[in-house]
């Protein structure tokens, strides 16, 4: 078997192709990014013919996967944690259902978070959804746990979620890859109305027969914790562990000389938990100590008021278990001598627009056409147009639109002036959430100016293409589907197009956007900012670059640092003018516009 050093999310990609997955469904969300290219790229290795797409949001790729497990056939969905918060519909009544097929559903959990709303944990979802879960430990384990879980899921037909965590989606290991099983599957929809239609008088036996599975899965022994370290007789103290906080604590312990001195107890499958194993603990153990992340799901389902973890308070409640915080964790729980402090680290330059983004053109416009505006926004890079003081909430996907509606209708229901309201978001976001926002406000009065900004990629998590690239992740072609087409499906009556990096004429645009917006007949004016994202190198070489100079007239104002904030512009510690980093400028000519001194020139 060919040994691989793989990506934790290129090892479950590659699991899911050698276990026979036929339908493969995703969207875009860090940390999960990227195991659909790593489906798409083994899939093409290993000439496994497979549907794969990424779907406009993640209810769309779960719905479309789950329907292929009805065939028969194996599918499997990925999304980060709070993209089953968008698949969360679906979830929790496929679990009534269940599958014909296996159908996994692999939910990249973010604890710190690094890039995410919430750090939420889904295996307290599963536990809300009756599904089980399986929780893997590191990039290795999670490819091998794909062809489990499948078996699982068809086992007992019933979906089964893994739940990998950053830390294995991101670390790299060495893998064995083998050879796909050829299941040789054709799809077979059966159909049985009291089963995929379940009208509510057959939701109570389904929901007993729900519960029967869950049993019969906490009573499967090849799921049962295994024990990693000590005798299992009870004489000593326990550490029960799950995902990579269990992989930190067997390192930390073994650093400290201590695994002879703990039985602890690796949990492949917190929810539900083994009923066995559950007594077993409870029967032979004075002092246990539960480790996982995020919340006491283990320690809940323990049911023993003398186990120590998160709710007890001997694990922080919040953050990601670190391998630092397990070892303190441990020293306390052990008796040993604590760890001596550490330096605190430096503080980091905060996270800032690239330099040349068409986003701070359109931001920094927004900013100076209303300063007394309310800005609403939406997740993507986007959203660190708060940097440059154009961006005043940011929730979930799609939500800037409703706001931006409420926003109006609280102020306008007062009959005084209306603040102008510009709400921002993404053309991936817009396609992911947006459209039946934008009905909404449409249909229910709402005046505000939308601007679109429209880079023509989903630039935050990848690059990934979007419906209107007419290109799908494949690289085969799809129709594009237009954006302004929509727009003016959803209703809009004002639609203007401009390029940002013509602040100008883009402030011009949102001056008349605005004037329509309060006019008679007004509505939601739609602004969409079209200038291509300047990551890939084929845009920033097809566009002009425009080489800038800083004069003498330079007073050190700070103002392209401070309210621009291009990263290219640097202050001189010595003559405390400005500065152009030319490694870092890629010639958009923007700040031309910017400087009140005029002090930014052409070269």
């Amino acid at each position: 078997m060919e040994q691989r050093i793989l990506m934790g999310n290129e090892a479950i990609g590659r699991g899911l192709v050698e276990s026979g997955c036929s339908v493969f469904a995703s969207y875009p969300g860090t940390p999960a990014s990227e195991i659909l290219p790593a489906v798409l790229r083994f899939s093409g290795e290993t000439a496994s013919p497979m549907h794969i797409e990424w779907s406009v949001n993640e209810k769309a790729a779960f719905e479309t996967a789950l329907a292929a497990s009805y065939t028969g056939k194996r599918a499997a969905v990925a999304m980060k944690q709070v993209g089953l918060n968008v698949a969360a519909d679906p979830f929790t009544r496929a679990a009534y259902l269940g599958v014909v097929g296996g159908f996994l559903v692999v939910a990249a959990d973010d604890p710190g978070p690094h890039s995410s709303q919430t750090e939420q944990d889904s295996r307290f979802f599963a536990q809300f959804a009756k599904v089980p879960v399986v929780d893997p430990a590191s990039p290795h384990e999670a490819k091998e746990m794909i062809g489990r879980a499948f078996a699982l899921s068809e086992k007992y037909s019933i979906p089964v979620v893994v739940r990998p965590t950053t830390r294995i989606c991101h670390a790299r290991q060495d893998v064995p890859c083998g050879e796909p099983v050829r299941l040789g599957r054709k799809a077979d929809f059966r159909k049985d109305p009291a089963r995929w239609i379940a009208t509510p008088a057959f939701l109570p036996k389904l929901h007993r027969t729900l519960n029967e599975k869950l049993d019969a899965v906490a009573a499967d022994p090849d799921w049962a914790p295994r024990r990693m370290s000590g005798d299992g007789l009870g004489g000593r103290p326990c550490v029960v562990a799950s995902g990579v906080a269990f992989s930190h604590a067997f390192e930390v312990l073994e650093d400290l000389g201590c695994l002879d001195r703990v039985d602890l107890f690796q949990v492949l499958l917190p929810h539900p938990l083994h009923r066995a194993f559950i007594e077993e603990i409870n029967s032979r153990y004075g002092r246990i100590l539960v480790l996982e992340e995020t919340y006491p799901v283990i320690e809940l389902q323990l049911r023993n008021g003398k186990a120590l973890g998160r709710t007890s308070g001997h694990v922080p409640r919040e953050g990601e278990l670190t391998p630092d915080i397990v070892e303190d964790v441990l020293r306390r729980f052990l008796d040993l001598p604590p760890v001596a402090a550490k330096a605190a680290a430096a503080p980091g330059r905060r996270p800032t627009l690239c330099a040349g983004c068409p986003h701070r053109a359109a931001f920094y416009a927004i900013r100076e056409a209303f300063p007394q505006g309310i800005f609403p926004s939406d997740i993507g890079c986007y959203t660190l147009g708060m940097n440059l003081g154009a961006i005043d909430t940011c929730h979930v996907m799609g939500a800037c639109i409703n706001q931006g509606a409420g926003f109006y209708h609280a102020y306008a229901q007062d009959g005084g002036p209306v603040p102008p309201t510009v709400v921002t978001i993404g053309d991936s976001t817009f396609f992911h959430a947006g459209i039946p926002a934008l009905v909404n406000a449409v249909f229910q009065g709402a005046r505000f100016i939308l601007v679109l900004l429209d880079n023509g990629t989903t630039a935050m998590t990848g690059g990934q293409a979007t419906p209107q690239n007419g290109v799908r992740a494949d690289g085969g072609a799809g129709p594009a589907v237009s954006i302004p087409g929509l727009m003016r499906a959803c209703g809009v009556n004002f639609l203007q197009e401009c390029d940002p990096y013509d602040m100008d004429a883009f402030r011009r645009v949102l001056e008349e956007a605005d004037r329509y917006v309060r006019g008679p007949g007004g509505g939601v004016a739609v602004v969409v900012s079209k200038h291509p994202c300047i990551l890939p190198a084929v845009v920033r070489k097809a566009q002009a670059a425009v080489p800038v100079f800083v004069t003498e007239d330079c007073t050190g104002c700070r103002h392209c640092i401070e309210d621009f904030e291009c990263p290219a512009l640097l202050q001189d510690e010595e003559t405390e003018r400005i500065r152009v980093d030319r490694d870092l400028c890629i010639g958009c000519g923007v700040c031309l516009k910017v400087c009140p001194a005029g002090a930014i020139v052409e070269a």
